[in-house]
């Protein structure tokens, strides 16, 4: 397929999640297997299309003055792929397959100069209207640009799991993918996001994924990960784990010595974990799943560290999935904080005393981190927040680019302030 062709079919991708409000990657799926003709490399470039419009939803409106899936994918390509209008149109004319060509009138919405110095801030930052304060009231004037930033291209990250290998030696495995070692997480690596219709290397191919060398991981979940700070020996509990990425990082810090725990209310959230934690090559490790009986009843009292990586409302992770973006409401994160709440008070028995209680989410919004542990403390005045920013100077030093911190307490990492997805990390210590 030529670009004509691809557009055409981001168009029809982009109006099926407007009408059918299905998430991106199932309307990707669908049209690739109604399409069969297409190769790899046109559904990358489509989901490329598809994922970059939906990115910049609000300022692609913006400039076109227009909402409409067909809008927004010509709006993508002159914006963000370089694309010249009138050679659009003028490869559209030999192409059975190529929509209908601009008009003047919207190759004139599509060139004006400063097209978004009339936008209004939310539509520059590229968010919902609705979580404007939440952005003002973490990042003060900074908010815009942290928004925008979130809606970038992200890269691929992965861990090295150092029970198998270490950097140098995987940075040489995977060579020609372009990896390079990440900034700040000290075992990541990182292929950088592509541009226009670059396809994303799929190293969950190569031998060294096969046989657990390196799991992919965004290096802020790896930092978070490293922040916990777990030690061989241990007793450590993954109350959240989800599909184990960090219990998986968290192992590997530890050895293979003590015992990890991983846990989720929901099973089917755990499914993953199984075949993860036998490629890793890990021995510490026991799962536990929820059942009518407390399978979690023999660790009260005994756990050095107890994870919670929070049920959140994904805001951290708006690059990777920008449709999640236009589906979040109000409603979704008043229930976020309402389950935000009831696990953490879940977690404290589990806490020994003076072990920590750590707080994580994938969330930029204050609502649901710094206002979770202060509330938390109200009500709990036997544990006490400790200096996460301290233990990020100790790992990482002072050269390497630094989090969102307002006090040195909990810290918030951002796609503009660290380069990763968003998250939020704090850890608490129980006194009695």
């Amino acid at each position: 397929m030529r670009l004509p062709g691809r557009l055409s079919a981001a168009i029809e991708v982009l109006s099926d999640i407007e009408k059918r409000k299905r998430p991106v990657a199932d309307a990707l799926k669908d049209w690739g297997l109604s399409h069969r003709f297409a190769g790899s490399g046109d559904r990358a470039a489509i989901g490329n299309i598809v994922y970059d419009a939906l990115r910049k939803k609000l300022s692609n409106a913006h400039i076109a003055r227009s909402e409409s899936a067909r809008s927004l994918a010509f709006t993508t390509l002159v914006r963000d792929w370089g694309e010249n209008p009138e050679a659009l149109n003028a490869s559209f004319e030999d192409d059975k397959f190529a929509p209908d060509a601009l008009s003047q009138k919207e190759i004139e919405h599509l060139t004006r100069n400063n097209p978004l110095v009339d936008a209004p801030e939310h539509v520059q930052a590229d968010i919902p209207e609705w979580t404007q304060n939440s952005f003002e009231s973490n990042f003060a004037e900074e908010w815009i640009a942290e928004g925008q930033a979130l809606s970038e291209r992200p890269p691929l990250d992965m861990r090295v799991n150092t029970l198998k290998s270490d950097r140098e030696r995987m940075l040489k495995a995977l060579k020609k993918t372009g990896a390079k070692p990440t900034k700040i997480a000290t075992n990541g690596m990182r292929i950088a996001a592509g541009k226009r219709d670059a396809r994303t290397p799929n190293v969950q191919a190569e031998e060294a994924f096969q046989k657990g060398r390196f799991e992919v991981q965004d290096e802020g979940s790896q930092i978070v990960a490293e922040l916990i700070f777990a030690r061989p020996g241990e007793k450590v509990l993954d109350l959240c784990a989800g599909a184990g990425g960090k219990t998986l990082a968290m192992g590997a810090m530890m050895e293979n010595k003590g015992q990890l725990f991983a846990y989720d209310s929901e099973k089917s959230r755990l499914a993953p974990i199984w075949d993860r934690i036998k490629r890793a090559g890990l021995h510490n490790v026991q799962v536990r799943q929820p059942h009518h009986d407390d399978p979690l009843s023999d660790l009260i009292g005994q756990m050095d560290r107890v994870v919670l990586d929070a049920p959140c409302t994904g805001s951290g992770t708006w690059r990777r999935r920008p449709d999640a973006k236009w589906r979040l409401s109000k409603q979704t994160l008043d229930q976020r904080l309402q389950d935000q709440e009831e696990v953490l008070s879940q977690s404290v028995p589990y806490v020994k005393v003076g072990g920590f209680l750590v707080y994580i989410t994938c969330s930029v919004f204050p609502e649901e981190n710094e206002g979770q542990v202060y509330a938390f403390l109200d009500e709990n005045p036997n544990f006490e927040l400790l200096s996460a920013g301290e233990v990020w100077q100790d790992l990482y030093g002072f050269d390497k680019p630094m989090p969102w911190s307002s006090d040195l307490k909990s810290v918030t990492l951002t796609p503009e302030s660290t380069n990763t997805d968003g998250f939020f990390f704090s850890v608490m210590q129980r006194l009695g």
